[in-house]
C-alpha cells in the first residue's frame, strides 16, 4: 500500500465511546481518516485477533490502511495491513521478517532514533517522530518540542508522522515546523463528535501539499 498521499492517522482502541471503533470506519474514512491503528496494550493476542477482525474488515471495506500496534504476528494472523513497532519492541528487522510485503512503521523519539531508523528506510514504510507534547498514551515520556519535527523535515524520506498531543490547536505549529502528516488520538477518540473532529484535523492538514 503507497503511504505518500496519506495524511491523517488514527490511534485507538477497540471501542470509541461505547460504540465498536468499526461502526465508526466508514464516516471517519470519508472525514480523511487514512489509517487506523488498534492499540490495545492490555489485551492477550486472542482478544486482539476478536477484537481486530471487524476493524479490519471495515476498514477494508472502507479504503482504509489498518494496523497493528506492537504485535507482527497478531498482525500476521488478522492479515492487516501492517503493524507499528515501539522502540522497545521486536527489531525492525524481525518484524519484516514476519509481516512480509506488509506495511511496517517505527516510532522515533530522538535525532539518533530518527537516523537508524532511516537507515533502515528499505525495511520500513514510515516514521512516527515524537511525542511533541508529553501526553498520557506514553505516561513518563517527556514530550520532544518542534525541533525534533524540524529535524525529520530535514533528513526523512520515508512518509513520516507527527505524533504527542495533535490536535487542531497544536497541529498548526508542527506543521510550521515540517510535518504533513499527523497521528492522531485523544483529539479523535475523545472528541464529543469523532467524525467531525477527524474532519476538521484532515482539513487542517489539506491546507499544505504533501
Amino acid at each position: 500500500m503507497n503511504l505518500s498521499g496519506a495524511r491523517l492517522y488514527l490511534v485507538a482502541r477497540a471501542s470509541i465511546g461505547g460504540r465498536p471503533l468499526s461502526e465508526l470506519v466508514p464516516d471517519l474514512a470519508a472525514a480523511g481518516v487514512d489509517l487506523v491503528q488498534l492499540r490495545e496494550k492490555e489485551m492477550e493476542a486472542g482478544d486482539i485477533l476478536r477484537a481486530g477482525a471487524p476493524l479490519r474488515d471495515a476498514c477494508r471495506e472502507a479504503g482504509v490502511a489498518f494496523i497493528i500496534n506492537d504485535r507482527p504476528d497478531v498482525a500476521l494472523a488478522l492479515d492487516a495491513d501492517g503493524v507499528h513497532l515501539g522502540q522497545n519492541d521486536l527489531p525492525v528487522q524481525i518484524g519484516r521478517r514476519i509481516v512480509g510485503d506488509a506495511i511496517v512503521g517505527v516510532s522515533t523519539h530522538s535525532e539518533a532514533e530518527i537516523d537508524r531508523a532511516s537507515a533502515s528506510s528499505q525495511q520500513i514504510d514510515y516514521i512516527a517522530v515524537g511525542p511533541v507534547q508529553e501526553t498520557p498514551t506514553k505516561p513518563g515520556r517527556a514530550g520532544t518540542g518542534l525541533e525534533l519535527v524540524r529535524y525529520a523535515a530535514r533528513v526523512v524520506q520515508v512518509p513520516w508522522f507527527v505524533t504527542g498531543n495533535m490536535n487542531a490547536k497544536t497541529l498548526p505549529d508542527a506543521i510550521e515546523a515540517g510535518a504533513r502528516r499527523a497521528v492522531v488520538v485523544r483529539a479523535i477518540t475523545e472528541a464529543s463528535d469523532p467524525v467531525a473532529a477527524a474532519a476538521q484535523l484532515s482539513e487542517i492538514l489539506d491546507e499544505v501539499s504533501v
